[in-house]
């Protein structure tokens, strides 16, 4: 009884605070942002500061913080009895399925407690001595940020090449350590891409090199080890601004590879693995040509959109690679209907991962004979193809979940269908059997259908009185499918719907789904979210006035536009690292991801793409009107969608909003794009943010 009323005075109190509490008010310091098409006022440009040292710029960072602190103080009982649900969830010593490489069993496994896995191996077999390859946990000890981005063993198995990022910039740095032992080697290359590949000879390290303004990726170069850094031999540089890089060894391991990607064109350029040299190309760029290309029996197996918007598969032999597309012949045809999203060649069958009305389903294709298909029971699904390392092998693996069912690992034998579990994720005071997903289709306002998956308790009542989250992103060709998170249950035990819009600028239904949502069409990004959220609500999904919307990066820009359309949709909405500066971010070619990105927004520097970018960027449609109520997230040292995007529109906000909903900006100090590291951090910024959201729903305990 005490307790009780003591949690009560508190929870009072905090209250309180909360009412008096007054947001903090940005300085207004006239600025011009120029353009070839014009001029526009940006009071608020002087929050940029690329040193992030500016002491009244983060003056006003902290006093937001302190804001923050006091008007979700009284949800503070709420947020720490849905941090409790959800890492309850999730299995503390839990551990991958193991894959096999070289006669290696690789695996991570996490501690009790701990935020970070350890990775081992072992030998052989599972029951052989463990082999630690790293110890996250204490390497990230006294660190605020902590991730490895990538880490390759070399391949005599005795070395390992790993990518530390402990800033959350994604400037990462390479180093490598003797796995016997675990002795550090002295190589270390900083500001790398998280990509690293080992030629043959096990001394040789091919990796990105960003540059240290823009962080594109620019260079490939070679270090050899036991050789200084400033040492390292260029083997090629990237002059077109719009491309990123990739480095991969072929699936049969035969070739090493660079990639290079724009929006709109790919070049793939190969050496050989165990002599490098002069790289190959596989085909030159050329606008609106989009190919992959991987290497197995003596033949490169090609993913290709040309003449086929959807894809198709095609090959060439060895010695006709260099003759062009005239040598390329077809090995799987293109649909009008399959969308060929991805593939994994093996000895004996290529796997396909493609997409058919909405979902992604996988292709098993032999050499000869009828290729089969993994099948599904739900109607809305998450499938992949998962680590698979030995191309020799008749099994393929992959995974499966949905929005009610836990990420299940499964192989598959390519020649006699049988299947086998070779783990369910576990999760904690789970059943399944409690909750229900379904696949509907909500019309838009131009009479295109689009995807919706839904989840919800079993019992659910479709009469128009429960809460809802809605979430999508819809850019870049990037499908959301609807697979398992640990967070959604709270949400559906409290009677709510949990709902994935799939809007266009994804790939979900297509090529063509992706070409409907960007560039000068990207607005049907945003009505087709809005009208989502009016068809669940006049379907009875939810009430009127208990919708709240939640979108990140590029999925912020798309809940900071739905807030200017369509405000009086939403209750709530929240709004990760979100991309709310459109125009001035994309007129200014020294800030990350600019310059790859013209053909997916557009480039304002010419016409019309400067007028339609400026009728949706949120920043720039701020008016005075009442907005939903609001929680917007960011990082200081975020590389992707720069702090000052959302500082600057939350600024604006407080500047122009009417009515009296509340405004919360979480400034995380330590963090970039992706928050806190650390595998329970991370779910404490996320019960901040859904106990406002619940709060602001009127969602009850």
């Amino acid at each position: 009884m005490k307790t009780s009323v003591l949690a009560l005075a508190l929870v009072m109190s905090a209250s309180a605070l909360a009412q008096t509490a007054k947001p903090p008010v940005a300085a207004k310091k006239p600025f011009q942002v120029t353009s070839p098409n014009g001029a526009r006022e940006d009071d608020y440009y002087w929050l940029r500061d690329d040193t992030r040292k500016n002491p009244e710029m983060l003056a006003y960072l902290k006093a937001e913080n302190a804001y923050a602190d006091a008007v979700l103080a009284p949800t503070k009982p709420l947020q720490d009895t849905l941090f409790k649900e959800i890492v309850g969830r999730i299995k503390q010593d839990d551990s991958s399925v193991p894959y096999l490489k070289h006669g290696y069993h690789y695996y991570t496994r996490f501690e009790t407690g701990a935020d970070y896995p350890i990775v081992a191996r072992r030998k052989g077999t599972m029951t052989a001595p463990e082999e630690i390859l790293l110890d996250q946990s204490k390497m990230a000890a006294g660190s605020g940020f902590f991730s490895v981005g990538d880490r390759v063993v070399s391949p005599d198995d005795r070395l390992l090449a790993y990518a530390e990022d402990k800033i959350g910039r994604r400037q990462y740095v390479l180093k490598v350590k003797a796995i016997a032992g675990g002795a550090a080697l002295p190589d270390t290359v900083p500001n790398v891409e998280p990509n690293i590949v080992w030629a043959d000879d096990n001394k040789t390290l091919f990796y990105i090199e960003k540059d240290p303004v823009t962080l594109l990726s620019k260079r490939v170069k070679a270090h050899v080890l036991g050789a200084p850094a400033s040492a390292d031999r260029l083997v090629y540089e990237e002059k077109d601004d719009s491309f990123y890089m990739g480095l991969k060894r072929t699936t049969d391991d035969k070739y090493v590879c660079i990639e290079e990607e724009s929006t709109v064109a790919t070049e793939q350029r190969c050496t050989s693995a165990a002599d490098p040299g002069s790289f190959q190309l596989i085909a030159p760029r050329e606008r609106d040509h989009l190919y992959q290309a991987d290497h197995i029996d003596d033949r490169w197996i090609i993913r290709t959109n040309r003449m086929a918007p959807n894809y198709k598969l095609m090959v060439v032999g060895d010695d006709s690679v260099g003759e062009g597309l005239a040598a390329w012949s077809d090995l799987i045809a293109t649909s009008a209907d399959v969308f060929i999203e991805d593939f994994k060649p093996f000895d004996g069958f290529i796997a396909v991962a493609e997409r058919s009305g909405g979902v992604k389903r996988l292709r098993i294709v032999p050499p000869v004979g009828k290729a089969t298909y993994v099948q599904s029971d739900e109607p809305a699904y998450a499938m992949a193809i998962a680590t698979n390392e030995e191309p020799g092998t008749r099994w393929l693996r992959y995974t499966y979940d949905s929005l009610t069912t836990p990420q299940t690992t499964y192989e598959v034998n390519a020649q006699t269908g049988e299947r086998r579990v070779l783990k369910v994720q576990p999760v904690p005071g789970y059943d399944a059997a409690n909750y229900v997903t379904e696949r509907v289709w909500s019309t838009a306002r131009d009479g295109t259908k689009v995807p919706v998956s839904l989840v919800y308790k079993k019992g659910f009542k479709r009469d128009g009185k429960a809460a809802l989250l809605q979430y999508a992103y819809g850019s870049y060709g990037n499908s959301m499918d609807p697979a398992f998170n640990p967070v959604v249950p709270s949400l559906l035990d409290r009677g709510m719907v949990y709902a994935i819009a799939h809007v266009r600028g994804g790939q979900e239904m297509g090529r063509k789904w992706y070409d409907d949502g960007h560039l000068l069409h990207k607005k049907n990004s945003f009505t087709d979210f809005i009208d989502v959220t009016r068809d669940l609500v006049a379907k009875g999904y939810a009430a009127k006035g208990r919708v709240a919307a939640q979108g990140g990066s590029a999925g912020g820009l798309l809940v900071g536009g739905v807030a200017n359309m369509a405000p009086a949709d939403y209750a709530a909405i929240y709004a990760q690292v979100p991309f709310v500066d459109v125009v001035t971010t994309m007129l200014d070619a020294s800030i990350p991801l600019t310059t790859n990105e013209y053909d997916e927004w557009g480039n304002p520097a010419k016409k019309p793409s400067y007028d339609y970018m400026l009728s949706y960027s949120p920043y720039d449609n701020v008016a005075a009107k009442a907005y939903p109520a609001l929680f917007v997230s960011t990082g200081l040292w975020d590389s992707q969608v720069q702090y000052y995007e959302p500082t600057k529109w939350v600024a604006k906000l407080r500047a122009n909003a009417t009515g009296r909903k509340p405004l919360v900006f979480r400034v995380n100090m330590e963090a970039g794009h992706g928050g806190k590291s650390g595998r329970f951090q991370r779910y404490r910024d996320t019960a901040e943010a859904l106990a406002f959201t619940l709060t602001q729903l009127g969602v009850k305990p």
